[in-house]
């Protein structure tokens, strides 16, 4: 039932708040017209509007208001977070999980892409069994490590499993050992067709990783001690499906960039992009994705989102 009230609450405030329409409300949150004027009716009959909206998502809506504003994005999902939690992020997890769900719902074929890592586990984990026998999920990065260990962080077959899609893995560590073997890698038969389908994707999720201390790129053995000093040293503050990129969003040259074997963020040209990131120590490196454009869309929590907003320039 608090799901059915978070979305009434949403659709109140961009009705009576934001002045959206009903047809407007229903786009934004991938719903039918007539689900929009429903929700609002909800919002009203459980007198969550009065003067002002009587909910605590109506900050989170201001906040995702602001981060759309100021960094150019097209969606922006901000759900409370309990600051006396250890899982204080778990409501931007149960709202990623929906919003895969509300595209796996789609009666027309889907082509969703997945990244993967902690965040994207666990928004998966929350996703409601599904029957999508005509949708395709497809992989933007590979899951195994230089010892041919792969991450328990891998998603895609699970989500799979669980939605009945087919699927496409990609069959590639996330660093080669070298340049030469990121090349041929790559240039596989099976390779460029899985990442043609992985470009042109109707949808995109992925993960936003810190590169610092306890970085998932070092902990889950995709990189050595001694290359993550070297990413630090270079100016690296975020990754997404194992690309290192600065603080303004860019994406570092050489270094282990030069090895990476997934399909950067930024070459997909079908759809939406969008982040699941919350937590303090990845406040910097979701800053930095959003102002070099990488993502064009995030879902995170109300605590993150304040850091995000309170430090950095003005996206572009």
């Amino acid at each position: 039932m608090t799901g059915k009230f978070d979305d009434a609450a949403r659709a109140a405030w961009l009705y009576f708040v934001a002045g959206k329409t009903q047809d407007e409300i229903a786009g934004k949150m991938s719903v039918s017209r007539q689900t929009a004027q429903r929700l609002i009716s909800l919002a009203i009959s459980e007198r969550l509007v009065r003067v002002t909206l009587e909910h605590p998502i109506a900050e989170c809506m201001r906040l995702a208001d602001d981060i759309c504003a100021r960094f150019g994005l097209a969606t922006c999902d901000v759900s409370p977070s309990d600051a006396g939690s250890a899982q204080a992020g778990l409501g931007a997890i149960h709202s990623a999980a929906r919003m895969i769900e509300r595209w796996l719902g789609s009666d027309k074929p889907v082509v969703m892409a997945l990244g993967t890592g902690r965040s994207m586990r666990a928004a998966v984990d929350q996703v409601a069994a599904m029957d999508c026998p005509a949708h395709r999920l497809v992989s933007l990065v590979g899951n195994i490590s230089a010892d041919g260990s792969a991450s328990y962080y891998d998603v895609i077959s699970y989500l799979a499993g669980r939605v009945k899609a087919h699927y496409y893995p990609m069959p590639l560590p996330v660093v080669a050992r070298s340049s030469e073997e990121r090349r041929l890698l790559t240039e596989l038969a099976t390779v460029r067709s899985v990442a043609a389908l992985a470009r042109g994707a109707d949808v995109a999720f992925v993960g936003i990783g810190h590169v610092g201390p306890n970085a998932p790129l070092r902990e889950d053995g995709f990189i050595s001690a001694a290359e993550l000093d070297d990413l630090i040293a270079g100016g690296g503050v975020g990754e997404i499906v194992g690309w290192v990129f600065d603080r303004d969003g860019k994406v570092l040259a050489g270094r282990t960039n030069a090895r990476v074997a997934s399909v950067h963020v930024g070459d997909l040209t079908g759809g939406a992009r969008i982040a699941v990131a919350t937590g303090a120590k990845k406040a910097a490196a979701i800053r930095a994705a959003l102002a070099g454009g990488l993502v064009t869309g995030l879902v995170t929590d109300e605590a993150t989102a304040r850091l995000i907003l309170g430090g950095g320039k003005r996206g572009k």
